[in-house]
């Protein structure tokens, strides 16, 4: 039977907000259409169909998947969870909870991506997303002087980051405490605009570097048990975390 799907020879860029979601996807992971399409039991002729034409209907079961073969969810390759708050999906039928070790908070956290800074201010504690890195082994993020997140700098703060997938029932988060400070030595400086990842989505001037060096690096996760069937999905199996999205100072 003839491939309705035929690879073309030539790669086209990615098209289309689904399209797109599963180019950068894949490209994150590191996969190529050929092994995105051997994970998910499917033609890799159809994986470039997807992300190569806007007005590709794929089915629920072939974007379930899609979404498990990149770890990641039918909601978030859809779009469809980047205004909604994670949580109200139904918890698996038989979660397993676990405590990261140090080295697996060190391998979540070193992800660049967003992350939330529990910031001490004359009002009370108030807590703020900030785009992060991680560099030489510290927290360290951009903000505008005279900004919240700037007031955590010369105190205690925590730092905390997380992954929900409501499909799945699944999630993980990593706590980090310590001390904040402001990098004002010019040659740190430099290092950090080098080596760091993650811009500011907010834009504008944000010149001011803020580094925290953890003292202590708790974390957990929530899991469905390999076999087991999630109430949400109808679909055994974890799905890997990945960086949240968030509106960000």
């Amino acid at each position: 039977m003839p491939d309705p799907f035929p690879l073309s020879v030539t790669e086209g860029s990615p098209a289309g907000d689904l399209g797109r979601r599963i180019s950068a996807r894949r490209s994150a992971l590191g996969l190529s259409r050929q092994e995105t399409a051997d994970r998910a039991g499917m033609a890799a002729s159809y994986v470039q169909y997807l992300e190569e034409h806007p007005g590709a209907a794929p089915s629920r079961s072939a974007l379930l998947r899609l979404a498990e073969a990149l770890s990641t969810t039918v909601t978030d390759l859809a779009g469809g969870g980047s205004e909604l708050q994670p949580g109200p999906g139904r918890a698996a039928s038989d979660p397993e909870f676990t405590e990261l070790t140090v080295q697996e908070c060190r391998e979540l956290l070193s992800t660049h991506g967003v992350g939330r800074v529990a910031v001490p201010t004359v009002s009370g504690p108030v807590v703020v997303p900030v785009n992060y890195s991680v560099v030489d082994g510290a927290i360290v993020f951009r903000t505008a002087s005279g900004s919240t997140p700037s007031q955590a700098a010369g105190c205690q703060v925590a730092f905390e980051i997380d992954r929900f997938d409501d499909v799945f029932g699944e999630g993980w988060s990593v706590l980090a405490l310590g001390r904040a400070r402001t990098v004002t030595d010019t040659d740190d400086v430099r290092h950090l605009t080098e080596r760091a990842f993650s811009e500011p989505w907010a834009g504008g001037r944000r010149e001011e570097w803020v580094r925290i060096d953890p003292l202590s690096l708790t974390g957990r996760r929530i899991a469905a048990r390999r076999g087991t069937v999630s109430g949400a999905s109808g679909t055994d199996g974890p799905s890997p975390a990945g960086p949240t999205r968030r509106n960000m100072e």
